[in-house]
Protein backbone atom coordinates (compact mmCIF):
# COMPACT_ATOMS: atom_id res chain seq x y z
CA UNK A 1 0.00 0.00 0.00
CA UNK A 2 1.60 3.56 -1.12
CA UNK A 3 2.26 5.67 1.99
CA UNK A 4 0.70 9.02 2.17
CA UNK A 5 0.53 11.66 4.70
CA UNK A 6 -0.47 9.90 7.76
CA UNK A 7 -4.26 9.64 9.52
CA UNK A 8 -5.77 8.76 12.53
CA UNK A 9 -8.08 6.46 12.49
CA UNK A 10 -10.24 5.45 15.43
CA UNK A 11 -12.84 2.37 14.26
CA UNK A 12 -16.47 1.83 17.08
CA UNK A 13 -18.05 -1.21 17.02
CA UNK A 14 -19.63 -3.11 19.49
CA UNK A 15 -19.09 -6.79 19.71
CA UNK A 16 -15.30 -8.02 19.20
CA UNK A 17 -16.08 -11.05 17.25
CA UNK A 18 -17.32 -12.47 14.07
CA UNK A 19 -17.06 -10.72 10.81
CA UNK A 20 -17.19 -7.30 11.95
CA UNK A 21 -14.04 -7.86 14.29
CA UNK A 22 -12.33 -9.42 11.45
CA UNK A 23 -13.24 -6.64 8.89
CA UNK A 24 -11.91 -3.83 11.47
CA UNK A 25 -8.35 -6.02 12.29
CA UNK A 26 -7.50 -6.52 8.52
CA UNK A 27 -8.30 -2.68 8.00
CA UNK A 28 -5.97 -1.84 11.36
CA UNK A 29 -3.11 -4.23 10.35
CA UNK A 30 -3.08 -2.96 6.67
CA UNK A 31 -3.08 0.80 7.39
CA UNK A 32 -0.79 1.25 10.38
CA UNK A 33 1.90 -1.14 7.92
CA UNK A 34 1.20 1.76 5.54
CA UNK A 35 2.01 4.53 8.28
CA UNK A 36 -1.05 5.61 9.87
CA UNK A 37 -2.38 5.88 13.13
CA UNK A 38 -5.27 3.53 14.79
CA UNK A 39 -7.24 2.92 17.68
CA UNK A 40 -10.16 0.76 18.49
CA UNK A 41 -13.01 1.88 20.88
CA UNK A 42 -15.40 -1.53 21.44
CA UNK A 43 -17.78 -3.16 24.05
CA UNK A 44 -16.01 -4.96 26.94
CA UNK A 45 -18.19 -7.31 28.18
CA UNK A 46 -18.43 -9.76 24.78
CA UNK A 47 -16.11 -12.11 23.93
CA UNK A 48 -13.90 -14.18 26.12
CA UNK A 49 -10.62 -15.90 25.98
CA UNK A 50 -9.98 -16.19 22.11
CA UNK A 51 -11.07 -12.81 21.38
CA UNK A 52 -8.57 -11.70 23.95
CA UNK A 53 -5.73 -13.29 22.27
CA UNK A 54 -6.08 -11.55 18.99
CA UNK A 55 -6.48 -8.22 20.76
CA UNK A 56 -2.99 -8.72 22.54
CA UNK A 57 -1.44 -9.18 19.27
CA UNK A 58 -3.25 -6.52 17.60
CA UNK A 59 -2.20 -3.89 20.33
CA UNK A 60 1.32 -3.24 18.72
CA UNK A 61 -0.32 -2.07 15.62
CA UNK A 62 -3.12 -0.09 17.82
CA UNK A 63 -0.95 4.18 18.10
CA UNK A 64 -3.99 5.40 19.48
CA UNK A 65 -4.70 2.88 21.64
CA UNK A 66 -7.80 0.19 22.74
CA UNK A 67 -10.52 1.39 24.38
CA UNK A 68 -13.48 -0.37 25.89
CA UNK A 69 -16.28 0.15 27.72
CA UNK A 70 -19.85 -1.56 28.50
CA UNK A 71 -21.89 -1.20 25.00
CA UNK A 72 -25.40 -3.48 25.42
CA UNK A 73 -26.70 -4.60 21.83
CA UNK A 74 -30.81 -3.26 22.78
CA UNK A 75 -31.11 0.35 22.71
CA UNK A 76 -31.15 1.24 26.99
CA UNK A 77 -30.48 4.18 29.39
CA UNK A 78 -26.56 2.88 29.48
CA UNK A 79 -26.17 4.03 26.02
CA UNK A 80 -26.34 7.93 27.66
CA UNK A 81 -23.59 6.87 29.95
CA UNK A 82 -21.61 5.20 26.69
CA UNK A 83 -21.67 7.86 24.40
CA UNK A 84 -20.21 10.79 27.23
CA UNK A 85 -17.32 8.10 27.77
CA UNK A 86 -16.94 7.85 24.31
CA UNK A 87 -16.89 11.34 23.42
CA UNK A 88 -14.11 11.60 26.41
CA UNK A 89 -11.89 8.90 24.66
CA UNK A 90 -12.11 9.79 21.26
CA UNK A 91 -12.07 13.77 21.87
CA UNK A 92 -8.88 13.21 23.45
CA UNK A 93 -7.12 11.46 20.45
CA UNK A 94 -8.18 13.84 18.20
CA UNK A 95 -8.59 11.44 14.87
CA UNK A 96 -9.23 12.73 11.67
CA UNK A 97 -11.47 9.43 10.63
CA UNK A 98 -13.94 8.34 13.09
CA UNK A 99 -15.52 4.59 11.35
CA UNK A 100 -18.00 3.18 12.72
CA UNK A 101 -19.34 -0.44 12.35
CA UNK A 102 -22.86 -2.29 12.88
CA UNK A 103 -25.33 0.19 14.75
CA UNK A 104 -24.46 0.67 17.80
CA UNK A 105 -20.60 1.68 16.49
CA UNK A 106 -22.41 3.56 14.10
CA UNK A 107 -24.32 5.90 16.29
CA UNK A 108 -21.05 5.98 18.59
CA UNK A 109 -18.72 7.42 15.76
CA UNK A 110 -21.65 9.72 14.12
CA UNK A 111 -22.80 11.09 17.54
CA UNK A 112 -19.35 11.73 18.83
CA UNK A 113 -17.52 12.77 15.33
CA UNK A 114 -20.31 15.33 15.07
CA UNK A 115 -20.44 16.79 18.76
CA UNK A 116 -16.57 17.18 18.24
CA UNK A 117 -17.05 19.01 14.81
CA UNK A 118 -19.29 21.43 17.04
CA UNK A 119 -15.88 21.95 19.40
CA UNK A 120 -14.41 22.46 16.49
CA UNK A 121 -12.36 19.39 14.86
CA UNK A 122 -12.20 18.42 11.31
CA UNK A 123 -13.22 14.54 11.73
CA UNK A 124 -14.71 12.10 9.00
CA UNK A 125 -17.39 10.37 9.89
CA UNK A 126 -18.16 6.74 8.33
CA UNK A 127 -20.58 4.13 8.56
CA UNK A 128 -20.86 0.95 8.07
CA UNK A 129 -24.17 -1.37 8.63
CA UNK A 130 -22.54 -5.09 8.18
CA UNK A 131 -26.20 -6.12 8.07
CA UNK A 132 -26.84 -5.15 11.25
CA UNK A 133 -30.19 -3.05 11.72
CA UNK A 134 -30.81 -4.11 7.75
CA UNK A 135 -31.88 -7.25 9.44
CA UNK A 136 -35.12 -5.75 10.58
CA UNK A 137 -38.58 -5.86 9.65
CA UNK A 138 -39.74 -2.66 7.91
CA UNK A 139 -43.15 -4.39 8.83
CA UNK A 140 -43.02 -4.20 12.03
CA UNK A 141 -43.22 -1.40 14.36
CA UNK A 142 -39.33 -1.85 15.86
CA UNK A 143 -38.26 -2.21 12.29
CA UNK A 144 -39.71 0.87 11.07
CA UNK A 145 -38.09 2.54 14.03
CA UNK A 146 -35.04 1.69 13.57
CA UNK A 147 -34.81 2.54 9.55
CA UNK A 148 -36.32 5.95 10.83
CA UNK A 149 -33.21 6.50 12.87
CA UNK A 150 -30.87 5.33 10.10
CA UNK A 151 -32.21 7.77 7.77
CA UNK A 152 -32.18 10.30 10.45
CA UNK A 153 -28.30 9.84 11.39
CA UNK A 154 -27.66 10.45 7.50
CA UNK A 155 -27.40 13.55 8.17
CA UNK A 156 -24.62 12.81 10.94
CA UNK A 157 -22.85 10.69 8.00
CA UNK A 158 -19.36 11.73 5.58
CA UNK A 159 -20.03 8.27 3.77
CA UNK A 160 -21.79 4.78 3.97
CA UNK A 161 -19.33 1.88 2.75
CA UNK A 162 -21.29 -1.13 2.06
CA UNK A 163 -19.73 -4.51 1.95
CA UNK A 164 -21.91 -5.90 -0.63
CA UNK A 165 -23.96 -5.01 -3.55
CA UNK A 166 -26.94 -6.96 -1.28
CA UNK A 167 -26.23 -5.06 1.80
CA UNK A 168 -26.44 -1.35 -0.64
CA UNK A 169 -29.86 -3.10 -2.37
CA UNK A 170 -31.43 -3.71 1.66
CA UNK A 171 -30.09 -0.27 2.75
CA UNK A 172 -31.99 1.28 -0.22
CA UNK A 173 -35.10 -1.14 0.12
CA UNK A 174 -35.65 -0.51 3.93
CA UNK A 175 -34.05 2.81 4.53
CA UNK A 176 -34.27 4.40 1.58
CA UNK A 177 -31.64 5.52 -1.39
CA UNK A 178 -28.40 7.11 0.63
CA UNK A 179 -28.76 10.91 0.20
CA UNK A 180 -25.32 10.99 1.60
CA UNK A 181 -22.01 9.97 -0.39
CA UNK A 182 -21.86 6.23 -0.41
CA UNK A 183 -19.41 3.09 -1.88
CA UNK A 184 -19.10 -0.24 -2.24
CA UNK A 185 -15.85 -1.87 -0.81
CA UNK A 186 -15.70 -5.70 -0.77
CA UNK A 187 -14.48 -7.81 2.27
CA UNK A 188 -11.08 -9.31 1.58
CA UNK A 189 -8.86 -11.84 3.18
CA UNK A 190 -5.11 -11.57 3.32
CA UNK A 191 -2.49 -12.87 0.63
CA UNK A 192 -0.91 -15.24 2.88
CA UNK A 193 -4.59 -17.05 3.18
CA UNK A 194 -4.65 -17.98 -0.18
CA UNK A 195 -3.21 -21.38 0.43
CA UNK A 196 -5.03 -24.97 0.37
CA UNK A 197 -5.56 -26.00 4.32
CA UNK A 198 -5.49 -30.20 4.09
CA UNK A 199 -7.84 -32.07 6.34
CA UNK A 200 -6.06 -33.79 8.35
CA UNK A 201 -6.67 -37.48 8.97
CA UNK A 202 -10.41 -38.33 10.31
CA UNK A 203 -11.64 -34.72 9.49
CA UNK A 204 -15.43 -34.82 9.44
CA UNK A 205 -17.48 -34.41 6.14
CA UNK A 206 -18.87 -31.35 6.86
CA UNK A 207 -18.34 -28.24 9.49
CA UNK A 208 -20.70 -25.54 10.81
CA UNK A 209 -18.65 -22.44 12.10
CA UNK A 210 -20.19 -19.36 13.31
CA UNK A 211 -22.10 -17.90 16.07
CA UNK A 212 -24.59 -20.31 17.48
CA UNK A 213 -27.73 -18.54 17.60
CA UNK A 214 -30.45 -19.09 15.63
CA UNK A 215 -29.69 -16.58 12.86
CA UNK A 216 -26.94 -18.31 11.93
CA UNK A 217 -28.81 -21.50 11.31
CA UNK A 218 -26.75 -24.08 13.58
CA UNK A 219 -30.32 -26.33 13.91
CA UNK A 220 -30.71 -26.07 10.11
CA UNK A 221 -26.94 -27.29 10.19
CA UNK A 222 -27.99 -30.54 12.37
CA UNK A 223 -31.24 -31.10 10.61
CA UNK A 224 -29.76 -31.19 7.52
CA UNK A 225 -26.46 -33.49 8.68
CA UNK A 226 -29.45 -35.91 9.69
CA UNK A 227 -31.36 -35.79 6.32
CA UNK A 228 -28.15 -36.47 4.88
CA UNK A 229 -27.58 -39.70 6.98
CA UNK A 230 -30.84 -41.12 6.59
CA UNK A 231 -30.40 -40.54 2.88
CA UNK A 232 -26.94 -42.25 2.14
CA UNK A 233 -27.99 -45.17 4.43
CA UNK A 234 -24.68 -44.57 6.27
CA UNK A 235 -22.92 -42.74 9.21
CA UNK A 236 -21.16 -39.16 8.71
CA UNK A 237 -19.14 -37.39 10.68
CA UNK A 238 -19.79 -33.63 11.25
CA UNK A 239 -18.17 -30.79 13.17
CA UNK A 240 -19.79 -27.52 15.22
CA UNK A 241 -17.31 -24.51 16.06
CA UNK A 242 -17.97 -21.55 17.70
CA UNK A 243 -19.13 -19.85 21.04
CA UNK A 244 -22.80 -18.52 21.77
CA UNK A 245 -26.24 -17.68 23.42
CA UNK A 246 -27.91 -20.84 22.33
CA UNK A 247 -24.95 -23.37 22.26
CA UNK A 248 -26.75 -25.70 25.28
CA UNK A 249 -29.78 -25.98 22.81
CA UNK A 250 -27.98 -27.03 20.02
CA UNK A 251 -26.23 -29.77 22.04
CA UNK A 252 -29.46 -30.44 23.46
CA UNK A 253 -30.78 -30.86 20.10
CA UNK A 254 -28.05 -33.62 18.53
CA UNK A 255 -28.57 -35.39 21.54
CA UNK A 256 -32.36 -35.44 21.16
CA UNK A 257 -31.59 -36.86 17.42
CA UNK A 258 -29.22 -39.65 18.24
CA UNK A 259 -26.45 -37.56 16.39
CA UNK A 260 -24.09 -37.14 19.95
CA UNK A 261 -21.80 -39.46 18.76
CA UNK A 262 -21.42 -38.31 15.02
CA UNK A 263 -21.44 -34.22 15.28
CA UNK A 264 -18.70 -33.29 17.81
CA UNK A 265 -19.45 -29.58 19.28
CA UNK A 266 -15.96 -27.38 19.74
CA UNK A 267 -15.01 -23.95 20.98
CA UNK A 268 -14.26 -20.91 18.82
CA UNK A 269 -11.01 -21.43 17.28
CA UNK A 270 -9.07 -19.87 14.35
CA UNK A 271 -10.47 -20.13 11.13
CA UNK A 272 -7.82 -22.00 9.29
CA UNK A 273 -7.43 -24.17 12.34
CA UNK A 274 -10.82 -25.38 11.84
CA UNK A 275 -10.83 -26.36 8.54
CA UNK A 276 -7.96 -28.55 8.90
CA UNK A 277 -10.79 -30.45 10.72
CA UNK A 278 -13.01 -30.98 7.68
CA UNK A 279 -13.39 -31.53 3.93
CA UNK A 280 -16.65 -29.01 3.40
CA UNK A 281 -17.64 -26.23 5.16
CA UNK A 282 -22.25 -25.45 5.33
CA UNK A 283 -23.14 -21.89 6.20
CA UNK A 284 -27.00 -22.30 6.76
CA UNK A 285 -27.38 -18.76 7.93
CA UNK A 286 -30.88 -17.07 7.73
CA UNK A 287 -29.24 -13.48 7.19
CA UNK A 288 -25.54 -12.09 6.02
CA UNK A 289 -24.13 -9.37 4.70
CA UNK A 290 -20.93 -10.40 3.20
CA UNK A 291 -19.68 -13.77 5.53
CA UNK A 292 -16.07 -13.72 6.10
CA UNK A 293 -16.12 -17.75 7.00
CA UNK A 294 -16.93 -17.42 3.65
CA UNK A 295 -14.07 -16.51 1.96
CA UNK A 296 -11.76 -17.75 4.59
CA UNK A 297 -12.96 -21.55 3.39
CA UNK A 298 -12.80 -21.02 0.13
CA UNK A 299 -9.37 -19.31 0.04
CA UNK A 300 -8.24 -22.34 1.86
CA UNK A 301 -9.52 -24.39 -0.81
CA UNK A 302 -13.06 -26.23 0.91
CA UNK A 303 -16.00 -25.91 -0.79
CA UNK A 304 -18.32 -24.40 1.02
CA UNK A 305 -22.55 -24.85 0.37
CA UNK A 306 -24.26 -21.96 1.46
CA UNK A 307 -28.32 -20.57 1.98
CA UNK A 308 -28.91 -18.14 -0.52
CA UNK A 309 -28.77 -15.17 1.21
CA UNK A 310 -26.70 -11.69 1.76
CA UNK A 311 -23.61 -11.24 -0.13
CA UNK A 312 -23.05 -15.13 -0.50
CA UNK A 313 -24.30 -15.06 -4.25
CA UNK A 314 -21.34 -12.37 -4.96
CA UNK A 315 -19.37 -14.87 -3.69
CA UNK A 316 -20.30 -17.89 -5.06
CA UNK A 317 -22.15 -17.26 -7.87
CA UNK A 318 -25.59 -16.41 -8.65
CA UNK A 319 -26.31 -19.33 -10.44
CA UNK A 320 -24.07 -22.03 -7.79
CA UNK A 321 -25.57 -25.02 -7.29
CA UNK A 322 -24.02 -24.74 -3.50
CA UNK A 323 -26.37 -21.84 -2.66
CA UNK A 324 -29.69 -23.85 -1.31
CA UNK A 325 -32.84 -21.67 -0.80
CA UNK A 326 -33.03 -19.92 2.74
CA UNK A 327 -33.94 -21.91 5.64
CA UNK A 328 -34.11 -25.17 4.05
CA UNK A 329 -32.53 -28.23 5.36
CA UNK A 330 -33.96 -30.50 2.63
CA UNK A 331 -32.36 -27.59 0.11
CA UNK A 332 -29.07 -27.80 1.95
CA UNK A 333 -28.91 -31.78 2.60
CA UNK A 334 -29.54 -32.20 -1.08
CA UNK A 335 -26.57 -30.58 -1.89
CA UNK A 336 -24.40 -32.48 0.89
CA UNK A 337 -25.57 -35.37 -0.88
CA UNK A 338 -24.29 -34.24 -4.23
CA UNK A 339 -20.86 -32.96 -2.66
CA UNK A 340 -20.35 -36.74 -0.98
CA UNK A 341 -21.31 -38.86 -3.86
CA UNK A 342 -20.94 -36.74 -7.22
CA UNK A 343 -16.98 -37.23 -8.42
CA UNK A 344 -16.09 -33.75 -9.42
CA UNK A 345 -19.04 -31.85 -7.38
CA UNK A 346 -16.71 -29.09 -5.57
CA UNK A 347 -14.88 -28.17 -9.27
CA UNK A 348 -17.95 -27.43 -10.87
CA UNK A 349 -19.87 -25.70 -8.09
CA UNK A 350 -16.81 -23.27 -6.97
CA UNK A 351 -15.68 -20.10 -8.37
CA UNK A 352 -12.46 -19.60 -10.13
CA UNK A 353 -9.81 -19.99 -7.83
CA UNK A 354 -8.16 -16.80 -10.02
CA UNK A 355 -11.14 -14.48 -9.96
CA UNK A 356 -12.03 -14.82 -6.63
CA UNK A 357 -8.57 -13.79 -5.07
CA UNK A 358 -8.56 -10.80 -6.93
CA UNK A 359 -12.11 -9.45 -6.06
CA UNK A 360 -11.54 -10.21 -2.49
CA UNK A 361 -8.26 -9.39 -1.34
CA UNK A 362 -7.39 -7.47 1.83
CA UNK A 363 -4.87 -5.41 0.44
CA UNK A 364 -7.57 -4.08 -2.30
CA UNK A 365 -9.94 -3.87 0.58
CA UNK A 366 -7.91 -1.42 2.48
CA UNK A 367 -6.68 0.57 -0.39
CA UNK A 368 -10.26 1.06 -1.69
CA UNK A 369 -10.72 2.20 1.89
CA UNK A 370 -7.80 4.52 2.75
CA UNK A 371 -8.59 6.56 -0.47
CA UNK A 372 -12.45 6.84 0.37
CA UNK A 373 -10.64 8.23 3.48
CA UNK A 374 -8.25 10.38 1.98
CA UNK A 375 -10.78 12.04 -0.57
CA UNK A 376 -13.75 12.57 2.25
CA UNK A 377 -10.80 14.26 4.65
CA UNK A 378 -9.48 16.13 0.89
CA UNK A 379 -13.00 17.90 1.13
CA UNK A 380 -13.46 19.24 4.49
Amino acid sequence: MARSDPLRIIHCFRSPVGGIFRHVRDLVEAHADAGHQVGLLCDSTTGGDFEAALFEALKPKLALGLVRLPIQRAISLSDIAALWRSLREIGALKPDILHGHGAKGGVVARTVGTLLRLRGQKIVRLYAPHGGSLHYDPAKPGGRAVFALERLQEWATDALVFVCDYERRTYERKVGVPRTRFARIYNGIADQEFTPVPPWPGAADFLFIGMLRDLKGPDLFVEAFARTERRLGEPMSGLMIGDGPQRDAYERMILERGLSERIRMLPAMAARDAFALTHAVVLPSRAESMPYVALEALAAGKPVIAANVGGLPEILGEQSPALAPPDDAQALSDIMTSAITEPGWAGRAMPSADSFRQRFSASTMAEQMLELYQQLRAAR
